[in-house]
């Protein structure tokens, strides 16, 4: 992609703005191990709370799993960090949530149906946070290799003239070893590790995934 921009940078200057504040931040989690190193990152400079709104993981039990262990993970570093840090979870509504990325269904990951998912999830957790009095709303998705932290910022400064109250939070949290010290706390928590994305179009590639660490004896679930 050209003209690639450094949101790790961004995310620095951002910060900037807020130097002797500690304003409310709402941050959309997907699981436990993506909230990792972006919760501690964040809740140095904010009051941070954690918004799971994440129907488009499949089955109900892998959301379920997914939404205690986030919890878990939470509870624990409150008690480590001396922080407050909150998990607010929304309604699970599987069926109406994949009638948009039905028509994608045989797609690669990365293409269109992601891209769908990624926005659906931002804008209403951008909603919630402008509904709800928060001065700022960021994704933990950024942490993740399997997914374009280009494209998921351009999704957050596309959905910001929605939301005028709530700024948008740009960033890149892979970058500067945080993915390193995303996994340093991950094997310290003893943190769940799903092995797809969590949508019904890989749960066949999360299954056969599993069904080989199994064979090979170095399953963790």
């Amino acid at each position: 992609m050209a003209n690639k921009i450094n949101y790790y940078l961004k995310s620095l200057e951002e910060l900037t703005k807020i130097e002797g504040q500690r304003p409310r931040l709402l941050l959309h989690s997907c699981c436990g191990p993506c909230a990792t190193f972006p919760v501690k990152f964040l809740s140095d400079y904010f009051d941070v709370t954690i918004l799971f709104n994440n129907s488009n993981i499949y089955p109900k039990a892998e959301h379920d799993r997914r939404l205690d262990e986030l919890k878990r993970f939470v509870s624990l570093f409150n008690e480590e960090y001396h922080r407050s840090v909150k998990v607010v979870e929304r309604p699970y509504d599987n069926d109406n949530y994949n009638k948009d990325l039905q028509p994608y269904a045989n797609e690669p990951e990365g293409l269109t149906r992601c891209v769908i998912c990624y926005t659906k999830r931002m804008d209403e957790a951008f909603a919630y946070a402008e509904k709800n009095g928060y001065d700022w709303f960021t994704t933990v998705m950024t942490i993740s290799r399997q997914k374009d932290s280009q494209i998921l910022n351009r999704i957050g400064a596309e959905l910001q003239p929605k939301y005028p109250k709530t700024q948008y939070f740009y960033s890149d949290f892979k970058k500067n070893k945080g993915q390193d010290i995303s996994r340093e706390m991950r094997l310290k928590y003893n943190l769940y590790q799903q092995l797809y994305c969590g949508c019904k179009f890989t749960y066949a590639k999360g299954e056969a995934k599993k069904n080989e660490k199994l064979l090979n004896g170095d399953y963790e679930g």
